[in-house]
């Protein structure tokens, strides 16, 4: 895991922008690519245990059914590709933060609707999600 870790944390640095005890560490240098919509569509549907599923339990402690379809898969995948572009390129970490917005109202009101069924789909992540990646200003201190 020491690749990606290093690939996330130092992307845009050159060995000399490091700490002394950092530069001998990481000996092999990789230039990587930005992560594509269907990477992030990847991880969102075929890591083990991945945010859509984490959801989805989380929700479930509640007793509330909470379903991805897979145009909303692929408009979050879309976002977090756009707001990597736009505002700083944290990889896959993007993600976590785009999901956690984009279930924030519903995870306040979750304990109220024990037995419901929330379908996430195309629009409700564009609903929830239009303001933040339209203004970039305010995305940069949101996600």
């Amino acid at each position: 895991h020491m690749l990606f870790i290093a690939a996330g944390a130092f992307h845009q640095s050159n060995p000399s922008d490091l700490l002394p005890e950092l530069q001998g560490r990481l000996p092999i240098r990789v230039e990587l690519e930005a992560l594509s919509e269907h990477d992030f569509v990847r991880i969102l549907t075929e890591t083990e245990a991945n945010l859509v599923q984490q959801q989805q339990a989380l929700f479930g402690a509640e007793d509330v059914d909470l379903e991805f379809t897979q145009d909303a898969i692929e408009e979050i995948a879309k976002m977090s590709k756009t707001l990597n572009e736009s505002v700083d390129n944290i990889g896959a970490r993007r993600l976590r933060a785009v999901i956690s917005k984009l279930v924030e109202q519903v995870s306040y009101d979750a304990p109220d609707m024990k037995g419901q069924k929330i379908i996430v789909d195309k629009e409700f992540v564009d609903k929830e999600l239009a303001d933040i990646v339209k203004s970039e200003d305010l995305s940069k201190y949101i996600l």
